[in-house]
């Protein structure tokens, strides 16, 4: 007796729905939809890629299953990719805005989702909704402090960015001979509130990445103490994102100490402006420290691939033979 292909497979089904539950039967779906839709995301078959991972997603809205977050994660970085693929079409933005939102509602430590979030506000200009957004990061307590840092690293950029777009320019930014030398001399703006623009930018950029800093992990506070070649892959990953935020965060010190010396020069305040000279001298010490260490980190991740791609060319010869 011969059995037809649907035969076969309507059995298949049946001993399946009876040995489990809908629960199951759900998951098994949704990673088919998962991996069909990957390829197709791979193929750059974007729509299929987002009916299928909003198929696999609506299979568990709650995200209780990996299946379910992998989905909502998934379908959130193809509306994303669909934007990037045409800046024109912003309403995929707004989509994807929504679908990483419902992603980190699922996993509010996923920084990729909230990154990506941010890019797309400032993507869209909306200037009011990325503060608003980055603000709220930085004084979420549930979450990594590292993450918090670096919320609040990416306030104190902008902050740097207002008060050196005022004092360094032909304006204030004067050269003059010193000792035989041609130095900058940095002289006040103009207009009064230009100055009290930089002051107040100053300031606050500063109240916020000493607030960074102030969460800086031991392995930031120590970063010479590490060994990459101790590390297994996967703590090198995590030891270097943790540091690249703290490298970014003392780039910024330095960079604010250094308005802030601009200002004492401009207000004739030679002794606070050599002060903090010496300062930003030792912040980017402290910068090149960890930013050393970030490189050595890089170097053995670099290496081990090397090696693995060498052991893979070598099987696959060994195989040809």
């Amino acid at each position: 007796m011969r059995f037809s292909r649907f035969g076969v497979l309507a059995l298949l089904l049946a001993t399946v729905l009876v040995g489990t539950n809908c629960s199951y039967y759900n998951r098994v779906m949704a990673r088919k939809d998962l991996v069909d839709g990957s390829k197709a995301y791979k193929d750059r078959k974007f729509p299929e890629a987002e009916r299928l991972f909003r198929a696999a997603a609506s299979r568990d809205p709650k995200g209780e299953n990996v299946e379910g977050k992998m989905a909502q994660l998934f379908l959130a970085r193809t509306l994303h990719s669909m934007f990037i693929g045409d800046r024109k079409r912003t309403e995929l933005a707004e989509q994807a805005i929504g679908e990483y939102q419902k992603a980190l509602a699922l996993d509010p430590k996923d920084q990729s989702s909230y990154k990506a979030i941010a890019s797309l506000y400032e993507n869209l200009q909306k200037t009011d909704e990325w503060l608003s957004w980055v603000t709220k990061r930085s004084q979420d307590t549930t979450i990594l402090p590292e993450q918090r840092a670096e919320a609040l690293t990416s306030l104190a950029a902008k902050k740097n960015t207002c008060a050196n777009d005022i004092s360094d320019t032909e304006a204030t930014k004067k050269t003059v001979t010193k000792d035989g030398k041609q130095v900058f001399q940095f002289v006040k703006p103009a207009k009064p509130e230009d100055y009290q623009s930089l002051v107040q930018c100053t300031d606050e950029g500063t109240k916020l990445i000493d607030q960074a800093l102030a969460l800086e992990t031991d392995q930031a506070k120590n970063p010479s103490k590490l060994d990459p070649k101790a590390l297994s892959d996967s703590d090198l990953v995590k030891a270097q994102d943790g540091l690249k935020v703290f490298e970014s965060a003392r780039s910024y010190k330095a960079s604010l100490l250094v308005q802030q010396m601009r200002i004492a020069e401009m207000d004739g305040k030679i002794e606070d402006r050599d002060r903090l000279k010496a300062e930003a001298d030792n912040a980017r010490k402290a910068f090149v420290e960890i930013s050393d260490v970030v490189k050595k980190i890089q170097k053995e991740i670099d290496d081990r691939i090397a090696i693995k791609e060498g052991k893979d060319a070598n099987a696959n010869a060994n195989a040809a033979k």
